[in-house]
């Protein structure tokens, strides 16, 4: 294939004319490998939002082409939508024993999993600026009193922000890789989900060890809609999805029919980074407050070394990415099989994933590094 290209004699010197043209040059040199994963306009939205036009149409192309089970991303930076792709991939939802092939466009919702835990986190947020949550000093068992028999061993000391911190101490099993031995598959059928992890051993004082707890957020969930006077749905609909203009949602239930706070929410992405950007907007959509935006400074702030340079805040990982020559802070909400939320503050940046790698770390590895390419392709 030929590619000729004719130039006007005078050409402007407008900087907005100099990145397109820069753009063009790069597009024409990526044109042989990676013409059906970059288009011009797409890429051009990359150039004036500060991304490298070949560095953007390599990650297009990773995500378009590459091996790795990957389901949807959308990239947005300064508001504004960057790219938004979508393929066709094997999935399952959280009750299926066999993926099955699904074709992917804007309009499919996809399950989220643990990215669940961050949207929780969040409505805990608005709860209690409207007082209708404990306080984070609370000792979680003295709002259980049928659990009385379980303060001790160093239980009785374990409060609602332990809890939203994952530092609880208590013992639970929560492997990548689901399986019989998973402490998580209790609270789908289990009639009380707060003695199933209230009643777990203690592992380290309260307060002092990060350890990854789903049934730490389903309590927070039964206390939330205990206070708001509302199933979890409900209230989610109210306070955060209605006001972003998310209409199109799923949350589903466990065997009991309660909601599974910890990992049912399903969302098309698109969706999924309106949260995002309300989150680097610290709580604000179109000049209303959704959230708190000290709530949303707390939830960002470290509360828990992982111990592998990552921390954790109130439902939300923390950590770093280098980029520009230095490194920059990011906030992400991580799902099972490679769904994730990726907020870089200081790029005003988002980036969603979602995938059908399940019970996959190999894949694990794939997203998290497409998303170092993604924050690395920012120029400016």
């Amino acid at each position: 294939m030929s590619l000729s290209i004719a130039f006007p004699t005078a050409l402007p010197e407008s900087p907005r004319f100099l990145r397109l043209l820069r753009t063009a040059a790069a597009l024409c040199c990526l044109w042989a490998g990676a013409a059906v994963a970059c288009n011009p306009a797409e890429t051009a939205a990359g150039v004036d939002e500060g991304f490298d036009a070949e560095r953007l149409c390599q990650v297009l192309t990773e995500f378009q082409a590459g091996d790795a089970n990957l389901h949807g991303l959308v990239i947005q930076r300064r508001g504004r939508l960057v790219a938004e792709r979508y393929r066709t991939g094997k999935d399952r939802s959280v009750y299926s024993l066999f993926p099955r092939t699904v074709e992917f466009d804007a309009a499919n919702r996809h399950d989220l999993r643990s990215v669940s835990k961050s949207v929780v986190g969040l409505l805990w947020g608005i709860a209690q600026a409207e007082g209708r949550t404990p306080p984070l000093h609370a000792r979680v068992l003295d709002l259980f009193p049928e659990l009385a028999q379980y303060k001790r061993e160093g239980r009785e000391a374990i409060t609602v922000e332990h809890l939203l911190s994952m530092t609880s101490g208590l013992e639970w099993k929560e492997p990548y890789q689901y399986g019989l031995g998973n402490d998580e598959l209790a609270l789908y059928w289990r009639a009380s989900q707060e003695k199933v992890v209230l009643a777990r051993p203690m592992l380290h004082a309260a307060g002092t060890h990060f350890h990854y707890t789903g049934g730490a957020t389903a309590i927070l969930a039964r206390l939330l809609a205990q206070g708001a006077g509302m199933p979890l749905p409900d209230y989610a609909r109210e306070r955060l999805f209605a006001p972003l203009g998310i209409t199109d949602w799923e949350w589903m239930s466990d065997l009991r029919g309660r909601p599974l706070a910890f990992a049912g929410l399903r969302m098309r992405p698109y969706d999924l980074a309106k949260i995002g950007q309300l989150v680097l907007q610290r709580g604000a959509w179109n000049g209303r407050q959704i959230v708190p935006a000290e709530w949303i400074d707390a939830s960002l702030r470290p509360h828990a070394d992982i111990g592998d340079g990552r921390h954790y805040g109130y439902q939300w990982w923390l950590g770093t990415t280098r980029t520009l020559g230095t490194e920059q802070r990011w906030a992400a909400a991580f799902g099972n099989g490679g769904q994730r939320l990726f907020l870089v503050p200081g790029l005003d940046l988002v980036v969603v994933l979602t995938a059908g790698m399940y019970d996959d770390d190999g894949g694990v590895v794939k997203v998290n590094r497409l998303l170092q390419q993604i924050a690395g392709a920012v120029v400016r």
